[in-house]
C-alpha cells in the first residue's frame, strides 16, 4: 500500500491553488513581462515613492517622450501604473493591482519554503523511505 507523503499533499494543494489562479495567468504574465525590463522596474520604483508627470519621468530616466510613453503603456497594460490627466499634464502613479497579483502568486509558496537543501533532502528522504517500504513488501511475497 502506498503511503501518501507530505509532498503528495503539497502537490495536490499547489495544483488546486494554481488552478484557482489560472484565470489570472495572462495578467500575471503581463506583470512579469513588464517587470523583466530594467527601465520599467526603475519607473515602478520611482512611482512607489511618489507620483510623477510623464515629463518628469522622461527627464529622470533620460528617455525621449516617445520612449517613456511606450514604457508607460506596457506598465499600464500590466496594471502596474495608472494615469490621470490634469489640464495638459499626464500624471503617473503606482497601481498596486499588478503588484498584488504577483505578490499573491509568490505568497502561495511561502508555506513550503525552507532552505533549498532542506527541501531537496526531505524529498529524497521521502522517496528513499517509500522505496525501502516497497522493497520490503516485495521481499515478503
Amino acid at each position: 500500500m502506498h503511503d501518501t507523503c507530505a509532498f503528495d499533499i503539497v502537490a495536490i494543494y499547489l495544483t488546486t491553488l494554481l488552478s484557482m489562479i489560472r484565470s489570472d495567468a495572462k495578467k500575471l504574465d503581463r506583470v512579469l513581462a513588464a517587470l523583466a525590463n530594467e527601465r520599467r522596474r526603475r519607473i515602478v520604483y520611482v512611482l512607489a515613492l511618489r507620483p510623477a508627470s510623464i515629463g518628469q519621468l522622461a527627464d529622470q530616466q533620460k528617455l525621449s517622450l516617445p520612449a517613456i510613453h511606450r514604457h508607460i503603456k506596457v506598465l499600464e497594460q500590466a496594471r502596474l501604473v495608472q494615469r490621470k490627466k490634469s489640464g495638459r499634464v499626464n500624471f503617473i502613479a503606482l497601481d498596486r493591482t499588478g503588484l498584488s497579483l504577483m505578490q499573491d502568486w509568490i505568497t502561495q509558496f511561502h508555506a513550503y519554503w525552507g532552505n533549498n537543501e532542506e527541501t531537496l533532502e526531505n524529498y529524497i528522504a521521502t522517496i528513499e523511505k517509500s522505496h525501502t517500504k516497497l522493497t520490503k513488501a516485495r521481499k515478503r511475497k
